[in-house]
């Protein structure tokens, strides 16, 4: 049965990962996203109809003993897979952006109220928390920490939260990292903002209906600069959406991290991953990125020109 097929192929993923880990103490190799200019991302995102499908790893994952939103969990998550990162990035009382899913500390760190009333020095003194409530030794990083560890590994992609569109659009600038950085936007108008600051941009944007896509054509974005989001269930209407979207040379991402990632039982959450793909998704964005990928490889082309774009690297 599928399910079971799956599943033995993660476990020798993990097996071969602990070996690797202990073979005389060597240092594990990541996986890497090889993306060096603005317009490889852009080509790396492009739908041909014969693309690997891609993992994104919803606040780099979600594992015991690692924290979300944090460098230690990205590392551990490239140990096992490709993938790239939807991260959360928050402005701290003195202008400083730090990654934080929520507004305030309590949830996933050893702190207490809202974010944006520490500076940033006095974030310091907090340890992060696993997803469990366990605390970790890790502490809260910083968006330009983030950016300059990504670089040559990975693609970030900066959800949208109380950050002003020009903080984030000065930050890419700063770090010279529109190679391999993108920006969630709602909106034709917000992708159009970022445009106009740097004509190079990479989008994950919003686009759940046709009309949402003919809002972005009015607003005269560059498809071959986007990677749409369709939403978080595998349903059938999808299949519009994704014809209208591939058409255009777009991929297109489906979230499980509110839906499927929520089931109980592992062979139930692979049979749903599996499907994601199967029905048309080219993107699959997860809690659970290590397991995700494990189901998902069965889909992977024998020949793909994308290829290139994956390496492993100490």
């Amino acid at each position: 049965m599928l399910h079971v097929f799956i599943r033995k192929q993660f476990l020798v993923m993990a097996g071969m990962l602990c070996c690797c880990a202990t073979v005389f103490g060597q240092q594990v190799k990541l996986h890497v996203i090889n993306v060096k200019t603005p317009a490889e991302l852009h080509r790396f995102f492009a739908y041909t109809g014969k693309d690997i499908p891609l993992v994104s790893g919803h606040r780099g994952g979600i594992i015991p003993g690692y924290p979300e939103n944090s460098i230690a969990t990205f590392e551990n998550t490239l140990k096992y897979t490709p993938s790239f990162f939807e991260i959360d990035p928050r402005l701290t009382k003195d202008s400083i952006i730090v990654l934080m899913h929520d507004a305030t500390l309590d949830r996933t760190t050893t702190g207490k109220g809202k974010v944006s009333d520490y500076t940033w020095e006095e974030l310091k003194q907090f340890k992060l928390k696993d997803p469990e409530g366990n605390v970790t030794a890790y502490g809260i990083p910083t968006l330009g920490e983030v950016i300059e560890w990504a670089r040559g590994k990975t693609i970030l992609n900066l959800d949208k939260k109380d950050v002003p569109m020009e903080m984030t659009a000065a930050i890419i600038r700063k770090h010279k990292a529109d190679a391999f950085v993108m920006l969630t936007v709602h909106t034709g108008e917000q992708a159009a903002f970022y445009l106009k600051d740097n004509k190079d941009r990479m989008f994950s944007a919003f686009v759940k209906t046709p009309r949402a896509l003919k809002e972005y054509e009015a607003a005269g974005i560059p498809w071959s600069q986007v990677m749409a989001y369709i939403g978080p269930d595998n349903k059938p209407e999808n299949k519009e959406m994704y014809d209208l979207l591939h058409s255009r040379g777009v991929k297109c991402m489906l979230s499980s991290a509110p839906t499927y990632d929520k089931l109980p039982d592992p062979s139930a959450r692979a049979k749903a991953y599996y499907a994601v793909i199967k029905d048309g998704a080219d993107v699959l964005e997860s809690d659970l990125p290590i397991e995700a990928a494990a189901a998902i490889a069965p889909l992977i082309p024998a020949k793909s020109a994308k290829q290139r774009f994956f390496s492993r690297k100490k």
